[in-house]
This record gives C-alpha cells, sequence and structure tokens, in this order.
C-alpha cells in the first residue's frame, strides 16, 4: 500500500490562514478529498496523512472532522501550543481521536529561530511520548543548531524533517555545503526520520529528475530507505509541479532500491512511523 506522508487539505473561508492570500492564486480556494482522488488513484496511493496549514487548535479539529469521514486519510498532524499550561491536557484530549497521530509547530514561521530549544516545551513533549505521538519538524538550514538541541532533549519522541529541510534548490550550489552538513548532523540521532516531500517547491521552475538529484540521494546516503518517506506536499506541490508529475520524478530518483526498500519509503516507513 502506497502512502502518501505530507499533504493538506483546506478551505480559506475559514479565515485561520494567515500565509494563504489571494495572491497565491493556485492554492487560494477550497482542497478537499475529492480533489485529490482522481491524482492518488492514478498514482497507485490508497492512503494520506494530512498536515496542519494554520497554526490553530480550530483547524486541527477541522481536520479531525473530515477524517472520520474519509477513508483515505489515515491520520492527521495538527497544531498544539506548545507553551501554553493546557497543552498537555490538550493533547490527552485530542490523542483520543484515533486518526490523531502527531503536532507540528510552523518552525519555519516563527521569529526566534531557537524557539525550538527551549526547555520550557518538556511538558507538551513529555504528553506526546506518553501518548505515543509523533512531531513534525518544518525547518530550514538555519534550524538545525536549535533542532539539533531538541532532539538531544527528547530522545524517546518519534521526529521527522518535513521536506528534507527545505534545501536552497533554486540557489544552486550556493547553499549546498551548508544544508548537506545539517542534514548529516541531524541524521546521526536514529529515532529522526525525514520526508522526501516540498523539494519541487524549492527549486527553479522547469526542475528535473536531474535538478532534483543530488538532494535525493544525499537524503538517502544520510537516512538510508528505512527512515524515508515520501509525500507529496499536495497542494502546495501545484506552484512548481504535479502530483502525477512528482509521484513519477520520485520513483525514478529511488529505481536504483531493492524493491523493499521502495516500498519502505512509498509507504510502509510512515505506517510504521505515524502508528497508521
Amino acid at each position: 500500500m502506497q502512502i502518501d506522508a505530507h499533504q493538506h487539505y483546506w478551505n480559506p473561508e475559514r479565515g485561520d490562514y494567515g500565509w494563504l492570500t489571494p495572491e497565491l492564486a493556485p492554492l487560494y480556494r477550497t482542497f478537499g478529498p475529492d480533489d485529490l482522488a482522481p491524482l492518488r488513484e492514478r498514482a497507485g496511493v490508497s492512503r494520506t496523512v494530512v498536515v496542519q496549514a494554520a497554526p490553530t487548535v480550530d483547524e486541527t479539529r477541522y481536520l479531525l472532522d473530515l477524517a472520520s469521514n474519509e477513508d483515505s486519510i489515515a491520520g492527521i498532524v495538527g497544531w498544539v501550543p506548545m507553551l501554553d499550561p493546557d497543552a498537555p491536557t490538550l493533547i490527552a484530549e485530542l490523542a483520543q481521536k484515533p486518526k490523531f497521530k502527531g503536532i507540528r509547530p510552523m518552525l519555519q514561521d516563527l521569529p526566534d529561530d531557537d524557539w525550538i530549544a527551549n526547555p520550557v516545551l518538556k511538558p507538551a513533549v513529555d504528553a506526546l511520548i506518553a501518548h505515543d505521538l509523533a512531531f513534525d519538524a518544518l525547518i530550514f538550514t538555519r534550524h538545525v543548531d536549535a533542532l539539533d538541541t531538541f532532539i538531544e532533549r527528547f530522545r524517546q519522541l518519534r521526529i521527522v524533517i518535513d521536506h528534507g529541510a527545505k534545501p536552497p534548490i533554486r540557489d544552486g550550489s550556493a547553499g549546498w555545503h551548508a544544508w548537506a552538513e545539517g542534514i548529516t548532523r541531524l541524521a546521526k540521532h536514529p529515532h529522526v526520520h525525514c520526508k522526501i516531500s516540498g523539494l519541487a517547491t524549492e527549486a527553479a521552475q522547469g526542475w528535473t529528475e536531474a535538478t532534483l538529484r543530488p538532494y535525493v540521494d544525499h537524503l538517502l546516503a544520510a537516512f538510508g530507505p528505512k527512515r524515508l518517506m515520501w509525500g507529496s506536499d499536495w497542494p502546495v506541490l501545484n506552484l512548481n509541479g504535479d502530483y502525477l508529475l512528482w509521484h513519477s520524478i520520485a520513483t525514478l530518483l529511488l529505481s536504483s532500491l531493492a524493491d523493499g526498500e521502495r516500498d519502505a519509503i512509498f509507504g510502509d516507513n510512515a505506517a510504521a512511523f505515524y502508528r497508521l
């Protein structure tokens, strides 16, 4: 079974997607399971993990409601105010929903790059561990130091890095060294996983298999096929690609792997990591 480990559904009329404005015309409309279904079916993807796109509990509840009536949604990665004293109680409440699988603070958008290293996050993280929930890290290279501190502090927490830490692909070789070193550093922690997703969005228009190959090869070398999972990042992907193109290119990029290794990246790893 193929699983898309990272995609989004949203409705702009809900009003809490601060980043989603009319200027992003390809994205500024409601996207739901019926929009993705024909693409999933053509790609052979059976189920998906839907990841939060707004830093609100209301959006998390909206996604959980959506998931309750949609078999293709295997899990929800939501959002909670981790520094709130009531965060452990809220996490415990959300954990009662079978499809609630983890949380994602939107680290890339926070004004403090070191936010994730704050020791005051411990009660919320302890609650995640107690309820066997996962943590998605949405970062750039500049967050590696702080995330490394967080990883060292919470060795029992399952952590996945979204979008390969968003390598600066469109900048060519300019940012390669710092990104590659950061990935190697984070991959040394055995409880950290990584998503092969979001790479097309970081590339210039007209990207090809050759454009993305060095980045995917480095992620494979660092994490190995047992700690990588494929995700589409749809519909954000529509800004610079499409679902079927990215799925086919990813298949080519991983074609040298054994069948079992490819199956792991395209589904088995996500199922195990998120407890789907």
